[in-house]
């Protein structure tokens, strides 16, 4: 009898210490990135850097035209100036550390860092949908509103209008990072994406995540949700002002302001729904990255083109800005 007691008081303790082994703390992640293959790491290292360049320089350039010219010291580009800004970190946020592990060939990144970049990205790409809402507002009032357009957009309002979504956007990143702070991680985790995120993260939990998944859905519908109606309903408000604008030069003149936001929007919100409305496969994590780059990548590189290149004002203030910087050098 007491030889079956110590028996299986060790095969507990071996249980127990399988599973301390099993659910070590970890210290670091291995980030997959978008390929494994040796002979892509060199494409991909010059291609993202390439882009990496060109949404700093292309964003950095739009504030700076902004805060240089006093004709565009406005609402409308207030709010630009914001979006390029974020743009810059959003960006900022995935694309040197995975520039880094594509040239260092190593894919680590550590438990701490991993979830900063966790908290920056969705901050930044949360921040992204509100001012692009924002944005929308903007222009409602511009068109439906005109006489009273500096009257409602005051400049304490605009500082309200984004100072807002600033708080909640932090909220959300600090209460997603403090609930995966908590989980305990198997050993040995690789992480099938390019960067840290909150689903592939909670896969390689192993610990309870219900709460997170709960945290995940509940702030999912409100944060995107909220921007999404706002655009929806100023669009609906401003195309009925449109309706009724008598002249063909008029309804153009009005539609001709909204063209460059249009565009950011769909771009935005078109390679959401177009990743994530297919139907559920084995793919879910390619969908993941596919959708990660545009929003991450892509879209903040192409927004300087998107509101310099429609944009008459924009562009003489950049003419300016070039002028003085040629004419500072010689």
């Amino acid at each position: 009898m007491d030889g079956y007691i110590h028996q299986n008081r060790r095969h507990r303790l071996s249980m127990e210490t399988k599973s301390q082994k099993n659910e070590t703390a970890v210290s670091e992640f291995f980030l997959l990135g978008l390929s494994e293959r040796p002979e892509h790491q060199t494409l991909l290292f010059g291609l993202f850097l390439s882009m990496y360049l060109v949404t700093i320089f292309g964003n950095l350039l739009i504030i700076s035209a902004i805060i240089t010219d006093s004709h565009l010291h406005m609402p409308m580009y207030f709010f630009l100036s914001n979006l390029s800004l974020v743009d810059v970190f959003f960006s900022s946020t995935t694309v040197p550390k995975m520039l880094v592990n594509l040239h260092t060939q190593s894919q680590t990144i550590p438990f701490v860092g991993c979830l900063a970049q966790m908290y920056a990205f969705h901050l930044f790409g949360t921040m992204d949908s509100f001012l692009l809402a924002m944005m929308a507002i903007d222009r409602f009032v511009a068109i439906v509103h005109p006489l009273r357009y500096s009257v409602i957009m005051s400049s304490r309002v605009c500082g309200l209008l984004v100072g807002g979504p600033w708080l909640i956007t932090n909220l959300q990143s600090l209460v997603h990072t403090c609930l995966m702070a908590q989980l305990t991680f198997c050993a040995g985790s690789e992480i099938p994406h390019f960067f840290c995120d909150l689903m592939p993260l909670l896969k390689l939990s192993c610990s309870d995540t219900h709460t997170n998944e709960l945290v995940i859905f509940a702030f999912g519908i409100v944060m995107g949700i909220s921007p999404l109606s706002c655009i929806l309903l100023s669009y609906t408000c401003i195309f009925w002002a449109v309706i009724k604008i008598p002249s063909a030069q008029g309804k153009w003149k009005a539609v001709s302001t909204c063209g460059s936001h249009l565009t950011a929007v769909s771009l935005f919100y078109g390679t959401i729904f177009a990743v994530y409305l297919q139907p559920t496969s084995p793919t879910s994590s390619q969908k993941d990255k596919t959708a990660a780059l545009m929003c991450g990548v892509v879209i903040p590189m192409l927004n300087p083109f998107i509101y310099s290149l429609r944009n008459k004002d924009m562009k003489a203030a950049l003419r300016k800005l070039i002028s003085k910087a040629v004419s500072c050098r010689c």
